[in-house]
């Protein structure tokens, strides 16, 4: 199934490819894909607003030999952000997470019926968090910091079986870079992401670890206005007394298509090539992202 599933992605890809050459075969004005990276802020008076979803989906994992029945676990997630001061190097928003989880082998697409089914599913906002973006180097506008405080909205971790978010406190903190090789149809961008996780260690598994996420983005643009990327992260829970060493190893690639001049989409895929206390499931996901 797996294979099937990567195969028809790919194909879509390069779909999506011929398509936006077919349309956009002239040169365009530079388009936000390429402009505002996640390493770019915006100006004064602006607002940077995206709505990304992912759904995660397993049927094996690190802790059991074999096949296990399905467990899925869907993350809607809406930053909002706007610029203050001068010379785009402030920024300042919230981010607001959704997620809706089901387990016992129902299946994937069951994450958006929201029945709440006792034993097997949960749904709910589950944190909220203000946050704030910078560039630390006047001179270098590609080299940003996005600092972010996650307080949790829910009151157990799990329930009847059923997780569905952390129950603890995080400060997340990303730090962000990008570079434009010349002639402008490669770019690469990377990415340090650190989560420090804090509270009763009873209330999460995660409490008192901190999570490190390096990662890797290449992208290529055939017009202005389309890019197709590859990608590769790692994740690595480091043990500050919760007791629960965690690792995974995920690849995977995905496009981004300018659909107005202030309105962008993009669908990526990821695959769990290999991880430790963890699920080896894989990622699907679509998001949009207005700059206005």
């Amino acid at each position: 199934m797996k294979k099937i599933q990567v195969i028809g992605f790919a194909i879509a890809v390069c779909f999506c490819f011929q398509l936006a050459i077919a349309q956009d075969e002239q040169d365009q004005p530079t388009s936000n894909i390429l402009q505002y990276t996640p390493s770019k802020l915006i100006g004064k008076g602006q607002w940077d607003i995206k709505w990304f979803n992912n759904l995660y989906t397993e049927t094996e994992s690190t802790f059991v030999e074999g096949a296990q029945p399905r467990q899925t676990f869907f993350t809607s997630t809406l930053e909002v952000y706007t610029g203050v001061g001068s010379n785009k190097r402030w920024n300042l928003g919230t981010i607001l997470e959704f997620r809706s989880n089901v387990v016992a082998g129902r299946g994937a697409l069951e994450v958006f019926q929201f029945d709440g089914e006792t034993g097997t599913a949960r749904s709910g906002l589950t944190s909220i968090a203000p946050s704030i973006k910078f560039v630390p180097i006047p001179t270098v506008n590609n080299f940003s910091i996005q600092s972010s405080f996650f307080i949790p909205l829910v009151d157990n971790e799990t329930e009847e079986g059923v997780f569905l978010d952390q129950n603890g406190y995080i400060w997340q903190n990303r730090f962000f870079y990008d570079h434009t090789f010349p002639g402008g149809k490669w770019q690469l961008f990377s990415e340090l992401n650190s989560e420090l996780s804090f509270g009763k260690e009873e209330d999460s598994f995660a409490n008192n670890s901190l999570n490190l996420t390096p990662g890797l983005f290449l992208s290529y643009f055939p017009t202005t206005k389309f890019t197709v990327l590859a990608l590769a992260q790692h994740s690595q829970r480091i043990d500050l007394g919760n007791n629960f060493p965690q690792d995974f190893t995920a690849i995977g690639g995905g496009l981004k298509y300018q659909l107005t001049k202030e309105l962008n989409v993009e669908a990526l895929y990821t695959n769990f090539v290999r991880g430790s206390n963890t699920g080896l499931g894989e990622t699907f996901n679509i998001g949009l992202r207005a700059i206005l």
